[in-house]
């Protein structure tokens, strides 16, 4: 049986790299991204924070009032959480994953599995490299840093990929999983949180490498079949599970600010028209054709304004997409009497190109039996 070769690529402290992203002048100061509660103005929890700020201790799930007195001469910067504007940082990065892989799945808004087995004809040394390229890829496109762990599974790709952070690359090969996963602490294994190694270091279980080695019927007998045989066959590295798409990309967008804000159609169409072709260029590496098309429009005093158009078949044609746009835009700018800031484009409805072919096919053949009939009946 062929090895695999699973990549899981991580975003690096992504919520807070996303607002480093969208403001570089915040890239040197410790930056804290926090949901808030509302109750006042310091209640509520850090959901992330950038790798100055855990310098000082802050990390997830602490106290945004405990974050602040830890950082309170470092110059910090807090922001509340902005989950659509991640969804949409994700989203490019996500679509440009998918061209990578053999099989794809995306298992969080900054996590993705990627099979590469067969294009890399499962030679580490090439998937290494392709590896390689992903990461200089996701800056040079998207301006972000990833982690990547490769492995011969989805469960020691995770485990590797937390190895060298931030912007780091580990390779387990499948000689190396029991020497790589051994002299871990045992809660580093998938599955073990606190309370659980707390029982386990009554059992005298330290390490993932004394839990590999310890006998499978006690195993059972300590947290019942079903999780301790996970325990046994986790801990010396086995795990079947296939990486698997959780149903098609959705949509692919994109958004940007406008030199200056205006209300007049060519210089918001002018960069409309670019991100139709980022679009194209996403779905033609997806292999994917749409039916819908939207157009977002933030204006000067930032309300959001929207539109939509559906087709009656699947396209892949930028010629389509950018007379789409327009017809949009100029509708809207009619309808509307907006100072328009930033223009987004996204296409949904998506389809694989050859389901969109039949599709397509299908919609010509009832059209013309439907002339046909017609003609019949005059």
């Amino acid at each position: 049986m062929q090895s695999r070769v699973i990549m899981l690529v991580d975003l690096d402290y992504f919520f807070a790299q996303a607002e480093e992203l969208r403001n570089p002048s915040i890239r040197d100061k410790p930056v804290v991204v926090c949901v808030y509660s509302g109750r006042t103005e310091t209640s509520g929890a850090v959901s992330t924070a950038n790798y100055l700020a855990r310098k000082f201790g802050v990390k997830s799930g602490m106290p945004i009032v405990q974050a602040k007195r830890r950082l309170r001469d470092a110059e910090p910067v807090f922001l509340p959480v902005d989950y659509g504007y991640y969804e949409t940082v994700s989203e490019k990065i996500m679509n440009l994953l998918r061209a990578h892989a053999d099989q794809f799945e995306q298992v969080g808004i900054d996590e993705a599995y990627l099979d590469v087995t067969q294009r890399t004809k499962a030679d580490y040394e090439d998937a290494a490299a392709l590896a390689q390229d992903i990461r200089k890829e996701t800056v040079a496109r998207q301006g972000l840093t990833c982690s990547i762990g490769l492995g011969p599974n989805k469960l020691v790709a995770k485990m590797a990929a937390d190895i060298n952070k931030p912007d780091g690359l580990t390779i387990v090969k499948p000689h190396e999983v029991a020497a790589f996963l051994a002299a871990m602490p045992v809660d580093r294994l998938i599955g073990v949180g606190s309370k659980t190694k707390e029982r386990m270091q009554k059992l005298g279980i330290t390490t993932i490498g004394e839990l590999a080695n310890y006998d499978v019927q006690r195993l059972l007998d300590a947290f019942g079949r079903k999780l301790g045989l996970y325990f046994h066959n986790a801990s010396a590295g086995a795990d079947d599970e296939p990486v698997q798409q959780r149903g098609e990309a959705e949509s692919i967008s994109r958004i940007a600010t406008l030199k200056e804000d205006t209300c007049e159609l060519g210089p918001i169409l002018e960069r409309a028209e670019v991100e139709c072709e980022e679009v194209h260029a996403d779905l033609i590496r997806g292999g994917f054709g749409f039916r819908t098309v939207t157009i977002i429009a933030v204006a000067k005093d930032m309300s959001v304004h929207s539109r939509s158009r559906s087709l009656d078949y699947s396209s892949d044609r930028l010629d389509v997409l950018k007379d789409t746009v327009r017809e949009i835009l100029t509708h809207l700018l009619a309808e509307c009497d907006l100072e328009i800031r930033r223009v987004g484009v996204k296409v949904s409805g998506l389809a694989k190109r050859s389901e969109a072919q039949k599709r397509l096919t299908s919609f010509i053949e009832e059209r013309s039996n439907q002339s046909d009939k017609k003609q019949a009946y005059i």
